[in-house]
């Protein structure tokens, strides 16, 4: 899918192929990212912390890549043929340089299903005792204090997703500045590249500070989306200087949200689970919050960008805007 959004926005003819193109993009990123992260519970807690600096390393790549060919000029048509290499290396990394620890599922036979397993967690796996049963089973009462026990997390990242994309979606493309080096164009991509930068930075700073208060990073990011929206209103700020400090601020604020959520996430289900017998149950649960928090994103994201339009509709007047095709 990632390949496809590729081909078809560097190929794009017209409006629709091109919203296409960002639909297969978005489609792919959602799934991949809700796949990749329920499958990092196979793994030490360790692998939270290098999923969150190689997606904020990634982002930088990304951005730093596209605005430095697009700088040297190469056309966007040609600066996204040449992403296609991004899907066949992931392709790549996962077949072939994945080593999946014993309890990672396959694609297997019935008569290998086993084959990775532990004697003793096949023992407890074959053991068909009531006490085992009651172990494996999480009662419909267990499952509401679950979810109630993630309103915790999933509530602070849905509002830091909705003011970042807001900033990011809504925001960013009204705040440009003449007279100045850049382009009204390289600027958004200079801001979205700065972005990446904070997110990067954060993400990668689980092993040296982790942050258990997430509401106070979801205020502080409803703060800089507030500003921000007062400074495309009056257009108080002097200079694009400032903007890409907010900017990069504003992706601090971002990845430090997202990978503090998912490490205590992982944290409170190893911890909520520890006196059960099966390990499946406390990987069930971890899986399910994942993918729970995952999709509050989406829904998050989703709202921001219905916000957007209505911003877009209450500035319309104040700016005059220039249609941009590929090979621009």
């Amino acid at each position: 899918m990632a390949a496809t959004s590729f081909l078809l926005v560097s190929f794009s003819s017209a409006v629709w192929m091109s919203i296409l193109g960002v639909v297969f993009a978005s489609i792919s990123a959602g799934l991949g990212e809700l796949s990749f992260l329920s499958l990092t519970v196979y793994f030490s807690r360790a692998v939270l912390g290098g999923w969150g600096s190689g997606t904020g390393g990634a982002g930088v790549a990304g951005s730093l890549l596209y605005s430095g060919l697009i700088q040297a000029g190469l056309s966007p048509r040609i600066t996204l043929l040449i992403m296609l290499v991004v899907p066949l290396a992931m392709l790549v990394s996962y077949f072939f340089l994945l080593v999946p620890p014993p309890s990672f599922p396959q694609w297997k036979s019935s008569d290998s299903e086993y084959s990775a397993v532990g004697s003793e967690e096949r023992r407890q796996l074959m053991d068909d005792s009531p006490e085992n049963r009651t172990a494996r089973l999480l009662t419909f009462t267990e499952k509401l204090q679950v979810i109630r026990g993630l309103l915790k997390f999933i509530l602070p990242l849905g509002l830091v997703y909705f003011a970042e994309y807001f900033i990011n979606q809504g925001l960013m493309e009204l705040l440009f500045f003449r007279p100045f080096f850049l382009t009204h164009a390289d600027q958004y991509r200079w801001y979205q590249t700065l972005y990446q930068v904070g997110v990067l930075f954060s993400r990668s700073s689980l092993c040296c500070v982790k942050i258990r208060k997430l509401w106070a990073l979801s205020l502080l990011q409803v703060v800089n989306a507030v500003f921000l929206l007062f400074a495309v209103r009056y257009l108080f700020l002097p200079s694009a200087w400032l903007v890409f400090v907010i900017v990069l601020y504003e992706g601090l604020l971002g990845g430090a949200a997202y990978v503090n959520t998912f490490y205590f996430i992982s944290k409170e289900v190893k911890s909520l689970s520890a006196g059960l017998l099966f390990r499946q149950t406390q990987l069930f649960l971890l899986v399910d919050k994942v993918r729970k928090t995952r999709i509050t994103q989406s829904a998050a994201l989703t709202l921001s960008l219905l916000a957007e339009i209505f911003i877009h509709q209450c500035f319309s007047g104040a700016f005059t805007w220039t249609s941009v095709t590929v090979d621009e």
